[in-house]
C-alpha cells in the first residue's frame, strides 16, 4: 500500500471520528492503568462495570493498598483471570508508592517494569493518558492492519513498527483508537461488515465483497 492510500484511509477515519478515545472509563492516568491491566482477555464493558464500583471506594495506589487483596478481588471477580490481575495490581501499587510517589510513570521502560504491564499496556497508557504518538497493537489492530494492508506483520511488534513507520505523522496520535474501533465494529474477525465500510475502496483484503464495495463507493 502506498503513502497516498494510507493518508486517505486515516483522513476518512478522522472525518468519521474527529476525537477518538478509549471506551474504558477513567478520570486519571492511574485509573486508566488499572483498567488496561484488567482489560487483558476481557471486554471494556466488563471492565467498566467493575471499575465503576471499585473507583468509588479506591482509585489511588494508596487506597487500593489499604483496601487489601481480598477486598480488591471481590470488586473484580467478574473479570477473567482476576486472581492474577489482583495480585499484579497490588504489586504495581506498592511500586508506584515506593518508587514514583504514587504517580504513574511516563516512560515505556518504567511502565513495563510494573507487574501486569507489557508493551501493549504501556503503549495504551502513554498514548491515552499522556498523548504520546504510540500505537498499541491488540488483536483488532493486528487484524485490521494486516487485512486492509496498512502495515503487515506476523507479530504485534512487527505491525507496531510498521504502523509507526507508515502512518503519516499527523494521524499517529489517534491511529490506535481509530483502528481498534474499526476492528471492533466494522472490520470484525469472523464476518467483516464490508457493506458499511467507508474505506473499502482502499482496502486490500482479497475476500471482501466486490459487489458491496461497488455499492459503497
Amino acid at each position: 500500500m502506498n503513502r497516498e492510500k494510507r493518508a486517505e484511509i486515516f483522513s476518512r477515519l478522522r472525518q468519521s471520528n474527529p476525537e477518538p478515545t478509549t471506551e474504558l472509563v477513567y478520570q486519571t492516568p492511574f485509573e486508566l492503568l488499572i483498567a488496561v491491566i484488567l482489560s487483558a482477555q476481557a471486554t471494556d464493558v466488563g471492565v467498566n462495570k467493575a471499575t465503576t464500583v471499585l473507583y468509588q471506594v479506591a482509585n489511588t495506589p494508596e487506597s487500593i493498598i489499604a483496601l487489601g487483596l481480598r477486598k480488591l478481588k471481590s470488586y473484580i471477580k467478574t473479570i477473567g483471570l482476576y486472581n492474577t490481575k489482583a495480585e499484579n495490581i497490588m504489586k504495581t501499587c506498592r511500586i508506584l508508592v515506593k518508587e514514583h510517589n504514587g504517580e504513574v510513570p511516563r516512560t515505556r521502560e518504567e511502565l513495563e517494569r510494573l507487574p501486569g504491564v507489557g508493551r501493549k499496556t504501556a503503549n495504551v497508557v502513554l498514548n491515552t493518558a499522556f498523548g504520546e504518538p504510540t500505537i498499541a497493537v491488540d488483536t483488532h489492530i493486528f487484524r485490521v492492519s494486516n487485512r486492509v494492508g496498512i502495515a503487515k506483520g506476523k507479530t504485534p511488534l512487527e505491525v507496531e513498527k510498521g504502523l509507526l513507520k507508515f502512518v503519516p505523522e499527523e494521524f499517529k496520535k489517534d491511529a490506535h483508537h481509530w483502528l481498534i474501533l474499526h476492528g471492533r465494529y466494522v472490520c470484525t474477525a469472523r464476518k467483516p461488515h464490508c457493506e458499511r465500510c467507508f474505506i473499502i475502496d482502499l482496502c486490500e483484503f482479497k475476500e471482501k465483497s466486490v459487489k458491496k464495495a461497488k455499492e459503497v463507493v
